[in-house]
C-alpha cells in the first residue's frame, strides 16, 4: 500500500500520455506540450494529466543562464560534447537530460486555487511512494552543490537524484520532475560544472550561480545499487497512477490541444532564436 499519497493525486479521471520512447524529439516540444496541456485542463477540455518524457543528450538552460557573460563559449563546449542546448520558458538553471533521465509532468487544473507548495508536495509524495519498496528514505530539501538546486530537490543519503520545477499557464499548473534513473550523477554534474566555469570565466555576477560539487549527485541505479531501467520506472509510475483513479485514459494531443501546442512551440522556437542571437552578438 502507498504511504501518505497527496490528495491532489486522487482524482476521478486521469489521462496518461507516455512519450518516454520518443527520445529523438526536441525538448522544446515537451515544454510546448505541457503548456498546451495546462490550457486544456484549464478549459476543462482534458482531465488531470500525467505525461512521461525522455530526451537524448540535451542541456536545458533556465532564463538566468541566458545572461551568463560567456554563454557562447559555454554552449560551444556543450555542443562539442554532443549535447543540444535549449532555453526553457521558465526560471531554474541548467539541467542534464539524456536517455537515462526520466521526466514526469503532472498537469493540475485550478491553478488559482492551488498553492505553489501543494503542487511540489504532491510530486514529492508520489516519488516517495513510488520507490518505497526500496527501503530508502527520500528527502526533499536543497542539496547544496547540485545543479539547479531548489527547496524540493529529492535525495537519498544527501545525494540528489531528482529536481522539481513548476509552470503555470492560465488556470493550469505543470509540475515537472527529472529523475536520474541510470548512468553517473557525478558525470552529469561535472559536465554542468565545466559549463559554468567556461560561461563565467571567474567573473562576479549579480545572480548566484551554483558552485557544483559532482559527488552531491547520483542516479537511482547508483543509490539502489542494483540494475534499474527507465522503462521499469515508467511501468511502475503508470501502475501507481491507475491506483489513484477510477477512470484512466490514454490519449495523445488532439484537436484544440494541437493548435495550442503549435502556437506554444512557435513561441519556444522564437524565444530560443532570440536567446542564441543574443549569444552570437555577445561573442562578436
Amino acid at each position: 500500500m502507498m504511504t501518505n499519497p497527496h490528495a491532489l493525486l486522487h482524482v476521478e479521471h486521469i489521462r496518461i500520455i507516455d512519450q518516454s520512447k520518443e527520445t529523438h524529439l526536441s525538448a522544446m516540444k515537451s515544454f510546448a506540450t505541457d503548456d498546451a496541456l495546462c490550457l486544456s485542463v484549464s478549459e476543462q477540455y482534458s482531465p488531470q494529466t500525467a505525461r512521461l518524457w525522455v530526451h537524448d543528450k540535451t542541456i536545458v538552460l533556465g532564463i538566468p543562464d541566458s545572461r551568463l557573460p560567456y554563454l557562447h563559449d559555454g554552449v560551444s563546449y556543450l555542443e562539442k560534447e554532443g549535447f543540444q542546448v535549449v532555453v526553457r520558458n521558465s526560471g531554474g538553471l541548467a539541467v542534464v537530460l539524456d536517455e537515462g533521465v526520466l521526466n514526469l509532468s503532472f498537469v493540475f487544473p485550478e491553478a488559482k486555487k492551488l498553492s505553489i507548495h501543494a503542487g511540489y508536495e504532491a510530486m514529492v509524495s508520489f516519488i516517495q511512494a513510488l520507490f518505497e519498496k526500496e527501503g530508502k528514505s527520500i528527502e526533499a530539501f536543497e542539496v547544496v552543490g547540485s545543479y539547479c538546486p531548489g527547496d524540493y530537490d529529492l535525495s537519498i543519503g544527501g545525494r540528489k537524484f531528482a529536481g522539481i520545477s513548476q509552470r503555470r499557464v492560465k488556470n493550469g499548473t505543470a509540475v515537472q520532475i527529472y529523475i536520474c534513473v541510470t548512468g553517473s550523477g557525478a558525470e552529469r554534474a561535472a559536465l554542468v560544472r565545466t559549463f559554468y566555469d567556461i560561461a563565467l570565466q571567474g567573473e562576479s555576477h549579480s545572480f548566484d550561480y551554483p558552485t557544483i560539487q559532482p559527488n552531491t549527485m547520483a542516479s537511482l541505479q547508483e543509490l539502489f545499487d542494483r540494475p534499474i531501467t527507465v522503462e521499469e520506472v515508467c511501468k511502475d509510475i503508470i501502475q501507481r497512477l491507475t491506483e489513484f483513479s477510477r477512470q484512466v485514459s490514454y490519449e495523445a494531443l488532439h484537436d484544440q490541444e494541437i493548435e495550442w501546442y503549435e502556437k506554444r512551440l512557435n513561441q519556444m522556437v522564437d524565444r530560443n532564436e532570440k536567446a542564441f542571437a543574443t549569444i552570437e552578438k555577445r561573442s562578436e
